[in-house]
């Protein structure tokens, strides 16, 4: 599926992996996204291939640019590649994930009472989650996984993280929004509640809110991406979000 819309998220996110990283080495067909500080994130050290590229290759390309780490990730994303690239990524021991990009369509939402936080109001409630994701990863590990949210200021013009409190002052429920203004693109990112708080619409307020600061910031393309095979999908499609696209992922350990 391709069409102005995706064309345009296809390149922000593109965008977006080269601004964040701390370095990146070009590939053919795309580059690698790295950064020493954060080693352990996987997705702060992944292959983004965003052109042309030889599928039968790829195992091989990713070997050479992420040699130097524990892991292998890779993210196509044009669909029509990613699934000719699938077979030899496969053999090579990989496993494959599918990404729906997921475009809103309105209406936009008054605000939902969320508002702007900081890293420091995330860290405690972000850290008990990533727990709760990685029971067996060390101290290390959730460090980088909650630090990293901080580079993500780099990724785009304006990065927001959007918060909804409880009555006592906690951090429920949160997301990244990343604004570039010039383009008129909104991403939302990485929405998650506290286990401590779920099902009592926190998360409902963040997506209003983010939706409300993009829909403000004259940016008319708002987005988010979700796994295919995860429920949070039928969650935003309830909430105006269709899907518009296809990013394949590619993992090895």
């Amino acid at each position: 599926m391709t069409g102005p819309e995706l064309q345009q998220i296809n390149t922000f996110l593109s965008a977006f992996a080269r601004r964040r990283a701390g370095r990146t080495v070009e590939v053919p067909g795309g580059f690698a996204a790295l950064d020493d500080e954060f080693a352990l994130s996987h997705s702060n050290n992944h292959l983004v291939i965003d052109g042309a590229t030889d599928p039968a290759a790829l195992p091989a390309l990713a070997d050479r640019a992420l040699g130097h780490l524990d892991h292998r990730l890779i993210t196509v994303l044009d669909e029509e590649l990613g699934e000719a690239c699938a077979e030899p990524l496969l053999r090579a021991g990989y496993t494959r994930s599918t990404y729906l990009v997921m475009l809103h369509g309105g209406p936009v939402p008054a605000g939902g009472g969320a508002g702007e936080v900081d890293l420091e109001d995330l860290r405690v409630p972000l850290a008990r989650r990533w727990r709760g994701y990685l029971p067996d990863a060390g101290e290390e590990v959730i460090r980088q996984l909650v630090d990293r949210r901080e580079a993500g200021r780099r990724g785009a013009d304006e990065v927001r993280f959007i918060g909804a409190r409880t009555p006592e002052g906690e951090v429920a429920s949160w997301a990244d929004l990343y604004l570039d203004r010039a383009t008129g693109t909104a991403q939302i990112e990485d929405l998650i509640t506290s286990e401590l708080h779920l099902g009592r619409g926190y998360a409902d307020a963040v997506l209003a809110t983010a939706l409300r600061h993009a829909a403000d910031a004259r940016c008319g393309t708002r987005f988010l991406t979700a796994d295919a095979e995860d429920w949070p999908r039928h969650w935003y499609e309830r909430r105006g979000f269709s899907v518009i696209g296809r990013h394949l992922g590619f993992e090895r350990h």
